[in-house]
C-alpha cells in the first residue's frame, strides 16, 4: 500500500490509502474533496471509500461533496458520531478490505468525540501497517477531552492504541507536533529524545515538509501523554496514577501558551 498526505485547510492533514495492486483508494477524512480527488488521479488511482475519523467539521466537512464528485463512494464514520454523509455506520472490531491487499481495522478512540475511530491498515506482510487516528493521538500529544473523560483518554492512547505493534506508522489529523514537543519539554526537559524530535520537526517545517507520520514505539518516548504510566512522570505532574497524570497534563496543556 501507498499512503499520500493531503495539507488540507490550515494545519490539517487528509490521506488517500493506495491498493498498489488494483489502484483503488480509501480517502481519510477528505475536508477538501477536490483536493483529495486531485491527489487521487495524479496517483492513478480510485477511490472507493471514505474513512471519517471523528464528526468535527474540519475532518467530515468534505464528505457530501465528495459523494456528489464520486458517485457510489461509501463513506464510514463512528456509531455514536453524527458524521456527516455516514453511510456506512462502524463500531470497533469492524474490518473491511481495499483492492486486493489492505485490510482495515476500526477502532474506537473515544474522549475528544464520542464515536471517535481510529483506522489500523495493514498490507502485505512485509509492509509496515498504519494507524489514522485524527484528534485522538498527534505526534507527542492528544486532543482535547470535548465529549469524554480521563479514563477514555488513558485508555484510547495507552491501551488501545498503545497496544498495536510498536512499528506502526502513526498519521494524525493536524500538524501540530513542534507545539506539543515544546510542550513535552516542559513536562520532560531531560529528555534528549524529545530534544531530538523537536529539532528534526523544525528543519521539516521549515522545508515545508510534514512531520508525519512518527511511529507507536516513537510516541511511547516522546509523547508525555503515552508516558503516564511510568512514576516519574506522574511525579512530575504531581499525581499518582495514569488516569490522574493524564487529566492534570491536559489540564497544563490546556493552560499553556507557548
Amino acid at each position: 500500500m501507498k499512503i499520500y498526505h493531503i495539507p488540507c485547510l490550515e494545519d490539517n492533514y487528509a490521506y488517500l490509502i493506495v491498493d498498489e495492486a488494483t489502484r483503488e483508494a480509501a480517502a481519510v477524512d477528505p475536508v477538501e474533496p477536490e483536493k483529495v480527488i486531485r491527489a487521487a488521479d495524479e496517483a492513478g488511482a480510485d477511490i472507493k471509500l471514505v474513512l471519517t475519523t471523528h464528526r468535527h467539521w474540519d475532518h467530515a466537512g468534505g464528505n457530501n461533496k465528495m459523494k456528489q464528485l464520486v458517485p457510489g463512494i461509501k463513506v464510514c464514520g463512528g456509531s455514536l458520531d453524527n458524521v456527516e454523509g455516514c453511510d456506512t455506520k462502524v463500531e470497533n472490531g469492524d474490518r473491511f478490505s481495499l483492492g486486493a491487499d489492505v485490510n482495515i481495522l476500526a477502532l474506537h478512540t473515544p474522549c475528544h468525540t464520542k464515536g471517535h475511530i481510529s483506522y489500523f491498515v495493514t498490507g502485505k506482510s512485509e509492509e509496515i501497517p498504519a494507524v489514522f487516528t485524527g484528534d485522538t493521538l498527534f505526534i507527542a500529544g492528544c486532543g482535547k477531552f470535548f465529549e469524554g473523560t480521563p479514563e477514555q483518554m488513558y485508555e484510547s492512547l495507552c491501551v488501545t492504541l498503545g497496544s498495536l505493534p510498536r512499528p506502526t506508522r502513526v498519521f494524525c489529523g493536524h500538524e501540530y507536533t513542534e507545539k506539543n514537543l515544546r510542550f513535552a519539554l516542559t513536562v520532560e526537559p531531560e529528555n534528549e529524545k524529545i530534544s531530538q524530535k523537536l529539532s528534526w520537526a523544525q528543519q521539516q517545517r521549515q522545508a515545508n515538509l510534514p512531520t508525519v507520520p512518527s511511529t507507536i514505539d516513537e510516541e511511547f518516548e516522546i509523547n508525555p501523554f503515552m508516558r503516564v504510566e511510568l512514576p516519574e512522570i506522574q511525579a512530575k505532574v504531581g499525581c499518582h496514577s495514569p488516569t490522574e497524570a493524564i487529566m492534570e497534563m491536559r489540564r497544563m496543556k490546556d493552560n499553556w501558551r507557548g
